[in-house]
């Protein structure tokens, strides 16, 4: 409404000062002193975030199941964290569905129940490194939402781990990843991108029919079962 972007108004913010703290989810119904580390963001003035010393690693998970996100991404989000813990860091998963097993309370060391949006995950990542030292974020093993956000959390400063930004994007899109089969003269059926229902119409006739035809509103693995008819 007042034309100006997210990142305009996340810089005014954080000149006013204002940011989320975090708080620990209360597992013991307030009988004891809840220990587990589950947080949740609240815009008050005390953070619970403990201090660290061991480093650590930001796994961002695969959010709420939906077309685009399914169990295996899930899988290899618990898989990261017990391979970087069983090497010596500490690994805090970000994801807001607790019915995935990322979300149980041994996965891993720390757990925040956040949108996985890149206002909120960067506001983790600000709480994390003031908490102890941090080595990065990995954001290619949730699927679709976290790979649409390795981007705009490089362009702030993040240093994401494993597959970077750039390759996620030759891999995702087809344009892209067609020209590096080519270049390296690496066989792959014909294949062609379209914005309209006429482009649509003549790249099939090109490549002939049968034709399988997927819209990608997210990425290549968005499947609708649609095809060119």
């Amino acid at each position: 409404m007042r034309g100006v972007t997210e990142d305009e108004v996340r810089r005014t913010r954080h000149h006013l000062g204002l940011r989320p703290v975090f708080k620990t989810v209360d597992t013991c119904a307030a009988e004891f002193e809840a220990f587990t580390p589950y947080h949740y963001s609240s815009y008050e003035e005390e953070t619970e975030v403990r201090p660290r010393t061991t480093p650590a690693v930001i796994i961002l998970g695969s959010g709420p199941n939906r077309i685009g996100q399914g169990i295996e991404f899930d899988y290899s989000c618990v898989h990261a964290s017990f391979t970087l813990r069983e090497a010596g860091y500490e690994t805090i998963m970000i994801n807001c569905n607790p019915e995935t097993v990322s979300t149980d309370y041994d996965t891993s060391n720390r757990l925040y129940f956040e949108p996985l949006t890149l206002e909120d995950v960067l506001e983790v990542v600000h709480a994390e490194t003031l908490a102890g030292p941090l080595l990065g974020v990995i954001t290619q093993l949730g699927g679709q939402t976290p790979l649409g956000l390795a981007a705009g959390l490089k362009a702030n400063g993040v240093t994401i781990l494993g597959t970077s930004p750039d390759a996620i994007n030759l891999a995702e899109e087809r344009g892209a990843f067609g020209n590096i089969l080519a270049e390296q003269g690496l066989s792959a059926p014909q294949f062609g991108m379209a914005s309209s229902q006429l482009e649509a119409t003549t790249i099939a006739h090109e490549i002939g029919y049968p034709v399988l035809g997927t819209p990608f509103i997210c990425s290549w693995w968005t499947w609708h079962g649609d095809c060119l008819r």
